[in-house]
């Protein structure tokens, strides 16, 4: 059990960890800095935080584990505003989508008595904020967790245990695979959907009506928030890009198949996708 959990911004990722931290018992206190003070009164009320606190400075007085809950590009800016500020031996962590800059920053940000290990959770929605958490919005559902060859191993040891005990399947590993991992399994689906639903949106709106749940389906993460999306695909640009570059390429190779009336491919890549589809886990 950590003595100190301290989460720095709540969004949903934010407020569910600390539903699942006080539902499953792993810290005995709760802090939580969010920027505006109505927030932070509203946050008094819920079960699961003990204190809010004025400032990201306060908050960490004491913290075993500070989790940086933050949208991507003001997580290092926190990271910088808490270093002079933690105890010795505080861990600090974040939910950040990208992970390469993040954690060569936060080594140089936090280096000294405080260790940094980045993370991320591969779960979230559509909805944004901590009123849509849920304690078990993180069972079994991947955790990166990204270390860099120089961190320490007691502290990345203590935030994998933290996100398996929040119900995560952790997955370790350096920050740059990450990067080009999720580039292909999560940029490049909310791009597709994305363009998917710009190019339909230009088409009869009477249209949508008539879809089935195929489309529904294939379009269900084009209604995510694009501040943040804009924010992702600005620091993991270059993966993104080189996965867009080779997806384009499969894409001009189903045009030829099916502009050549060459069902045979055609069916050779239906049944291939098929297959892979198949492939993923209950």
């Amino acid at each position: 059990m950590l003595d100190t959990l301290v989460i720095l911004a709540p969004g949903l990722l934010g407020g569910s960890v600390a539903q699942a931290a006080r539902t499953r018992g792993l810290a005995r206190r709760i802090v939580i800095w969010a920027r505006r003070p109505e927030v932070r009164h509203k946050l008094e009320s819920q079960p699961w935080c003990d204190a809010t606190a004025a400032t990201p400075e306060a908050a960490v007085a004491g913290a075993t584990l500070v989790v940086l809950a933050a949208p991507v590009d003001r997580i290092m800016e926190l990271a910088r505003q808490i270093a002079p500020h933690l105890p010795a031996g505080a861990v600090v962590t974040d939910v950040g989508s990208v992970k390469g800059d993040v954690c060569r920053a936060g080594q140089i940000a936090i280096n000294g008595a405080a260790h940094f290990v980045g993370a991320h959770p591969m779960a979230g929605g559509e909805r944004t904020g901590w009123e849509h958490g849920s304690p078990s919005l993180f069972e079994k559902r991947t955790v990166f967790v990204t270390p860099l060859p120089e961190t320490d191993p007691q502290a990345v040891a203590l935030v994998a245990r933290f996100w398996a005990d929040l119900g995560g399947e952790v997955s370790t590993l350096h920050p740059d695979r990450h990067d080009e991992i999720v580039a292909h399994i999560s940029h490049l689906p909310q791009a597709i959907a994305t363009s998917l639903g710009t190019f339909l949106g230009s088409k009869d709106p009477a249209w949508r009506n008539l879809a089935g749940n195929g489309l529904r389906d294939t379009t269900r993460i084009a209604g995510s928030d694009a501040t943040m999306w804009v924010e992702i695909f600005q620091q993991n640009r270059d993966e993104v890009l080189r996965a867009l570059r080779a997806y384009e390429a499969e894409l001009h190779q189903f045009q030829a198949a099916v502009a050549n009336r060459d069902w045979l491919e055609v069916r050779a890549r239906l049944e291939r996708s098929k297959a892979w589809r198949d492939g993923f886990r209950p």
